[in-house]
């Protein structure tokens, strides 16, 4: 199918006032300005003139299906808040895609999140890359896992006070956190030990260790492999999360960092990656005293590779544009408020090769608006994901076959 006569946001070095995007099996096999397209009577084509087409938005931190939508504890699948730090847990064991809100989601645009454990614990599980078609998750994944869940600060505080048991303060968090990474660190230097021992008759006496699920869990990320997703909310957590990461060479995301805008500089310097928000939202808790959606703009301005998310269910996720909208509204750069919801989200996860920008040999997966989509009246008319409309209001229909 060819969509032809549209402005087309690539997310690439530049856009298209004029063009066309042709799809294919799932991908886009052809996208250019209007002056290169060639009709083809065999392929239908949709005129969309005066549109505009759009690259499937991300969102790069919810947690989408962990907590299902209008339930109480029968849908809350997001904290093992009984354990400290369970490593071996897996998003993909708890998802339920057929939750309304991935209907909700690719509705707004949204075509792929990443959804995991919360923040609990100060390790929490592995999380997973998406696609919001809905359905059996396993044939959702763009990637999994995609991170490592670790918690700073108030909330494993919280949690672990109210059952009588630590961690109870910031210095126990870090410390579980920099235990469970030494025991996968000796539990992979063992792995390699009775590796080489291996039919050596030295004396030596180095049998594999016993299995253990969390540090087994733990080896890609100390390995430099996996990132972890570091929440925190406060500077000082923030860079509590930095100091752990560099002290075990860890590649990081820093998530929410709502107080960042005042340390703005200083994780530039980090070349920290920050994932940032939800600031559509009150401030129900001490961390978030200094919430601000002036936060994005200040972020991208100094420099620094970030994401806007919506921390759904905490922002409901089809809210995403207008969160960035509202960080354009507070002094953002428009460009980058797009980019915050596209190309930027998917590099910092490592999954640019397939979506977050519309180039030929990715995923087909856009929204066609007829406005700009980060106002709040915004809505695409249609959506597609993998090169099947999800959602359309009749639009195809009635501009196809514009050959």
């Amino acid at each position: 199918m060819n969509f032809i006569n549209a402005y087309i946001y690539t997310a690439e070095e530049r856009n298209i006032e004029n063009g066309y995007l042709s799809v294919e099996n799932g991908k886009i096999t052809g996208i250019g300005s209007m002056e290169q397209y060639v009709s083809n009577n065999s392929e239908p084509a949709v005129d969309l003139s005066g549109m505009r087409i759009y690259p499937g938005f991300i969102d790069a931190h919810t947690h989408l299906g962990m907590w299902d939508d209008g339930l109480g504890f029968e849908g809350d699948d997001g904290n093992e808040d009984g354990q400290t730090a369970p490593a071996s847990l897996r998003a993909i064991d708890a998802i339920n895609s057929f939750d309304r809100c991935f209907t909700e989601a690719h509705e707004a645009g949204i075509t792929a999140v990443v959804t995991g454990p919360g923040s609990a614990n100060p390790i929490g599980g592995t999380m997973a890359a998406i696609k919001t078609t809905g359905g059996r998750v396993d044939n959702i994944i763009i990637k999994f896992p995609v991170s490592m869940k670790m918690a700073l600060g108030e909330n494993p505080k919280t949690t672990h006070h109210n059952r009588d048991e630590s961690p109870m303060t910031r210095m126990a968090t870090a410390g579980i956190i920099r235990e469970s990474l030494k025991k996968a660190q000796r539990y992979a230097e063992d792995i390699e030990k009775a590796k080489e021992n291996d039919g050596n008759d030295d004396g030596g006496d180095y049998d594999l260790p016993d299995y253990d699920a969390d540090c087994e869990a733990l080896l890609p990320v100390i390995r430099g492999e996996l990132p972890v997703h570091i929440h925190a909310h406060r500077r000082d957590d923030i860079f509590t999360g930095i100091r752990i990461a560099e002290e075990f060479s860890l590649k990081y995301v820093l998530v929410h960092a709502t107080e960042g805008y005042m340390i703005a500089d200083e994780l530039a310097e980090c070349k920290a990656d920050i994932f940032s928000g939800p600031f559509l939202s009150d401030r129900s808790k001490p961390e978030l005293v200094n919430l601000t959606p002036k936060s994005p703009g200040i972020i991208a301005a100094a420099g620094i590779r970030s994401a806007i998310v919506t921390d759904h269910p905490v922002v409901p996720i089809q809210y995403l544009p207008i969160c960035a909208g509202l960080a354009v509204r507070e002094g953002m750069d428009y460009d980058s408020a797009l980019r915050a919801i596209t190309i930027n989200p998917a590099e910092i996860l490592g999954i640019d090769d397939t979506v977050g920008s519309l180039k030929q040999g990715k995923d087909a997966d856009f929204s066609i608006f007829d406005c700009d989509p980060l106002t709040l009246a915004a809505k695409p008319v249609a959506v597609f994901i993998d090169g099947k409309a999800v959602y359309d209001t009749g639009i195809i229909k009635e501009r196809g076959n514009g050959r």
